[in-house]
């Protein structure tokens, strides 16, 4: 009898502390690396959390239409195999340019669902057969709402990603606190020539954006200056910051 007893408070005490984690069970988290040492290093998990939800908003204009947030979203994505539920705000989804960053649109499962998109995003979450499910999101995404997001992304494992717009680039929502597991910002950057050795060429070269962390469970805000994915999805640490000698980019970030 007692034997039994204690299997149970013991069993009582294993559910209780997944609870306090943010979780009704027990799950190793994974993580879907960056493929760029700098940011995986400072990732908990050695990249972007699976099984969560994270937000990706742009910087200044870059946050009405969403375009560099998309691509952003579409590169990760892109290296992560299964569906994709892509949840439309608007009718501006250009599926060739997600297939320049190394996402087949093939793979997409379209949802035009504006008022309705906190609710497809939770329903789509919670099916395991799913890469992950994206939510493009104009408004609030407030702590009740991000909370039962997240708590579906970790009972199924799916990575879920909003898309944030709006018409103000300091419109006070985007900035609200939310229960998502990471906050981003992308803002697009002037391009090189697509030409490093003769800067005189005409034309525009790879993308290139400041990429800020401005929230993450297990790890500090952080900025990255990178070039945009490339036709596998996968970033790169832009050139004036690869060359550049460690302390010499400490100093620039200091100042």
């Amino acid at each position: 009898m007692r034997n039994g007893q204690n299997g149970r408070i013991t069993a009582l005490r294993s559910r209780i502390a997944a609870i306090e984690h943010g979780s009704g069970r027990v799950s190793a988290r994974t993580a879907l690396p960056f493929g760029v040492e700098a940011i995986d290093r400072h990732l908990p998990g050695g990249g972007l959390a699976l099984g969560a939800v994270h937000e990706v908003a742009g910087g200044g204009p870059e946050v009405e239409h969403g375009a560099a947030a998309a691509l952003f979203a579409a590169g990760l994505l892109g290296r992560h195999p299964g569906p994709v539920l892509w949840i439309l705000g608007r009718h501006d989804l250009f599926p060739a340019a997600l297939a320049q960053v190394g996402f087949d649109p093939g793979r997409l499962v379209l949802v035009q669902a504006r008022r309705g998109a906190l609710a497809a995003m939770e329903e789509g979450l919670r099916h395991p057969d799913l890469a992950g499910v994206v939510c493009e999101l104009e408004g609030r995404l407030d702590l009740v709402a991000s909370r039962r997001l997240q708590l579906a992304a970790e009972a199924s494992d799916v990575l879920g990603i909003v898309l944030r717009r709006s018409r103000r680039f300091d419109d006070p929502a985007l900035v609200a606190p939310s229960g998502a597991w990471s906050r981003w910002r992308i803002t697009g950057l002037p391009s090189p020539s697509p030409l490093r050795h003769a800067p005189e060429v005409d034309g525009v070269g790879r993308p290139i954006w400041r990429l800020e962390l401005l929230r993450c469970r297990g790890a500090e805000a952080a900025t990255w200056t990178v070039e945009g994915c490339d036709a596998q999805g996968r970033l790169a640490l832009a050139p004036v910051l690869a060359d550049r000698p460690a302390a010499e980019i400490a100093w620039q970030r200091a100042g």
